[in-house]
Parts: C-alpha cells; structure tokens; sequence
C-alpha cells in the first residue's frame, strides 16, 4: 500500500513539475481602468500559460489568488499551478487584480475582463470558449465564486475551483479582513447580502470543485460547505472535499500534508468533466 502511495505520488508530482510554457504577460486595460481604487500604480495584469498545441484540450480556466483582498499569493494560488493544469492540456490564466479599497467593483471589473480575454483570444490560443471555467483561493476564491454567481454573458465561467473559500459577507461568519478590504467597515447590509454568494446561487450556477480543510482557523469551513449545500439545493453538479488537516493557504505547496490526495482528486474531477 506504501509503495503504491509513493508511486501515484511521483507520477503526480511529475505532472506538477511540468515547466509550464513561458507565460504570455499582458496588461489587462490598455487605457484607463474602470472602478478606480486610489491607486493608479495598481495594475491588473494576466500571465498566460498555454499548454502545447499538440496537447491542448481546449479549456482554460482563469486563476485569482487569495490574500483577503490586501495583497496577492501569486506564486502558490497564482503561477505555480500553471505547470499542473499545462499537463493535463488547460491553459491556465493567472489573474493579478486590483485591491478594492472598500470599491468591490474593482476586482469584479478585472476578473470579468479576464474572462472575456481570454474568450475573445480563443481561437488564436486553441480555447474552446465554452469551456473557461474560474478558479480562486480564500478571498480569491469569492472573488471567483462572485464570478461563477453573478456574471453574464462573456464573463461567465462554465466551471469553478474553490480552495478553502472566503463566501459569506455576513459578520461573524465571514473574513473579516477580506470584507472591510472589499466593501468597506461600514458596508451596506445589502452589499453584505448580495454578495453573500451562497444565498446567489441559482439552477444557472456552474458546476462546482471545492477543497478546505476540517481545521482552518482562518476562514470557517462553514463558508464553503454553505456554499456546496445550497449547490446541491439548486441541482447543481458540485464536488466537496474537507481534509483532516492543513488549515489555510496551502494552494498546490508539496508541504500540505494531503497534497497528493487533493491533486488526485482535483484531477479525477477535470477528466471526467
């Protein structure tokens, strides 16, 4: 049992150890950039990993790290899963947006752009635009979830992944770091609801990967769960994985003790997709 445990682990690390494709760097707004947080040296920018023509599945999926909307964990939620996602043939977008400031619009307005980048370069990257699905970790992963709930048309993801999610708005059970950054101290009860993104969730919500662990202090596992229930409320297709241990902000880093097991299981749930 040992040795068939290391094997699968040196055939996924191999998979993650990939190099990624140098990345495409493109600054996301030309011009000036809508929802102004304050501060003009604050730029988004995508980092475009595509996979080889030859193994291009078509799919990509759009990457917003976390860092409770104050900074960003661009290496171990952002561009080091390039490499993971480059191998089983899906592009991988890393998102690096603007901090709100209290303006909630600002990320918003960036994740939306990216995704209509990423869908208006389809055909020049080999994306099947159809199948650009949306990722995000903690605070990254509402930002994500806000996408997968609020979003029409073009900014509209077919799939999410969330890691250990930031969801609720609502005091007490949310990250309290990440709500004063994204809508404010003195945020409007009904900015706290609407995005509350487990009470936006609707029979049009995309199909859904989420992963916490048991014992995260940081943010309360009730966020994802809360939102994979009310998933499955609504006959949305949605896979949960709560893991022992680990806490919060392990992104793909070898050292998260279930690392083998969630890259497995984030795999399997690709595939069959």
């Amino acid at each position: 049992m040992k040795i068939k445990h290391l094997m699968l682990g040196a055939l996924l690390f191999s998979g993650v150890g990939v190099a990624a494709q140098r990345p495409i760097e493109l600054n996301l707004w030309q011009d000036n950039a809508p929802n102004s947080n304050g501060n003009d040296r604050d730029t988004a920018k995508v980092y475009i990993y595509l996979p080889t023509q030859k193994t291009a599945t078509g799919r990509a999926i759009v990457i917003c790290p976390g860092g409770a909307y104050a900074m960003l964990a661009m290496n171990h939620e952002g561009k080091d899963w390039a490499g993971f996602f480059n191998n089983l043939g899906i592009a991988a977008i890393v998102l690096k947006y603007r901090m709100p400031n209290g303006n909630l619009e600002v990320p918003i307005s960036d994740a939306e752009a990216a995704m209509r980048l990423v869908k208006a370069n389809a055909s020049r990257w080999h994306i099947d635009p159809n199948d650009v699905g949306i990722m995000g970790s903690s605070a990254g992963g509402h930002l994500a979830s806000t996408i997968a709930t609020h979003s029409k048309g073009d900014a509209k993801p077919a799939f999410q992944v969330l890691f250990y999610p930031v969801i609720t708005m609502v005091p007490g059970y949310t990250h309290q770091q990440s709500h004063d950054n994204f809508m404010g101290k003195d945020a409007r009860k009904k900015d706290e609801k609407d995005f509350s993104n487990d009470t936006q969730v609707t029979r049009f919500t995309p199909p859904a990967w989420i992963a916490l662990s048991d014992d995260d202090r940081a943010v309360m596992p009730a966020n994802g769960v809360n939102y994979y229930l009310e998933l499955y409320r609504h006959d949305v297709p949605a896979s949960l994985h709560v893991y022992p241990s680990g806490g919060h902000g392990w992104g793909i880093r070898p050292n998260f003790k279930h690392h083998v097991t969630m890259l497995q299981d984030l795999k399997d749930w690709l595939l069959q997709k």
